[in-house]
């Protein structure tokens, strides 16, 4: 099978680009001495996460999911160590629980003192980290607050340790402030293990994580474990902050042309919003691409600066580069897109065709959906 046999649109994994962003960010991880739980929220594929968890140059300490079919799908396949790292509700302690009894290991984190009387009270609560703010201000509290020992107590001998997630990270642009955000990061985590410790609590896991923060950390001292993702696959806004070379995006959205509309220097493709997402992260970084940017079904930038400008449910608007002639495609050829932000752009599809940096497809790896 070949990429010209495919229905569009669809997923396109680059194989050797992936090991090699694999590869990439255990030897980042490897040289600080901690333990790598990389997060398969972008992935959801058991085959990217073998190949993610047998990078030799760093060691591997289970895997972090964001839902819980994720945590369903990967124990299914023999993967028991999972850390759920979305704050949990009561409702879904009975389906952590399920899993657990049936020798998965599934532990969930909370912020919230309520919460956590729950978790401590269930017959079979989950072992449960404790989510810090280190600066995104999404989910967390504060590490110097007394909410943290409470919750602490309430957790009672459920409580694995602390957890926090530096998402703002995002918002860097250079080495420098990755690096600074990095530490931020990992003194905020390290500071609440040495408090909960302090007062008596044991706190084996102390877990942070971002692509960024992990990739540029220059110290994880008292951190035990961190929990990238993206890196895996890449993209066109994590290129620009450096997570990845701007070469390195391992993930496609094959599309087939199906207008040409030549007098405005314009191509319509089958794939609008549902299959490249309508994220529009790089419109805050340096290079904006829209939608996503037009490769050729080698993905060779043939066409120069080809973007999607407009996506609508299904069809893609394409605006060809104004320095270059209008290309010979024809209806039905075959173009490569690369996204903006993969995570949101793999989510709408339930399958990767695998290439190794070809037109052959070697292999077809499903992916899990849903919650």
């Amino acid at each position: 099978m070949k990429l010209t046999d495919l229905p569009t649109p669809c997923l396109v994994l680059d194989r050797p680009i992936l090991r090699a962003n694999l590869d990439m960010m255990a030897v980042a991880v490897g040289r600080l001495g901690v333990a790598l739980r990389p997060h398969m929220k972008t992935a959801k594929s058991i085959d990217v996460a073998r190949l993610a968890l047998s990078r030799p140059q760093v060691q591997t300490q289970g895997i972090t999911v964001s839902t819980l079919a994720e945590a369903e799908y990967f124990f299914g396949h023999g993967i028991t160590d999972i850390l759920y790292a979305v704050g949990i509700t009561p409702q879904k302690l009975n389906r952590v629980a399920a899993l657990n009894t049936s020798g998965a290991a599934i532990m969930a984190i909370t912020d919230d003192l309520d919460m956590a009387e729950a978790i401590g009270a269930h017959p079979t609560g989950a072992r449960t980290l404790i989510e810090l703010d280190c600066g995104e201000s999404r989910g967390g509290i504060d590490v110097d607050g007394d909410v943290l020992l409470d919750i602490a107590a309430a957790l009672g001998n459920r409580l694995a340790g602390i957890l926090t997630h530096a998402g703002h990270s995002y918002g860097g642009r250079t080495i420098e402030a990755m690096a600074a955000i990095a530490e931020t990061e990992r003194r905020i985590a390290a500071r609440g293990a040495a408090r909960l410790r302090a007062a008596g609590f044991a706190c084996p896991i102390v877990s942070v994580g971002s692509s960024p923060t992990a990739l540029h950390a220059t110290s994880l001292e008292g951190v035990t474990e961190t929990r990238p993702g993206v890196y895996m696959f890449g993209d066109l806004f994590q290129a620009q902050i450096g997570t990845v070379n701007a070469d390195h995006l391992a993930v496609s959205v094959l599309a087939s042309v199906i207008g040409r509309r030549k007098a405005e220097h314009r191509i319509v493709v089958d794939a609008g919003g549902i299959a490249l997402s309508k994220d529009r992260s790089t419109e805050a970084a340096p290079d904006d691409w829209a939608f996503g940017r037009v490769l050729d079904i080698d993905g060779v930038a043939r066409f120069g600066r080809a973007v999607v400008r407009r996506a609508n449910q299904e069809h893609g608007v394409i605006d060809l580069d104004p320095a270059l002639p209008f290309p010979p495609l024809r209806i039905g050829d075959r173009l490569r897109i690369l996204p903006n932000h993969v995570c949101m752009t793999a989510a709408a599809h339930d399958r990767y065709f695998v290439v190794d940096g070809g037109r052959d497809v070697t292999d077809i790896w499903l992916r899990v959906n849903g919650w």
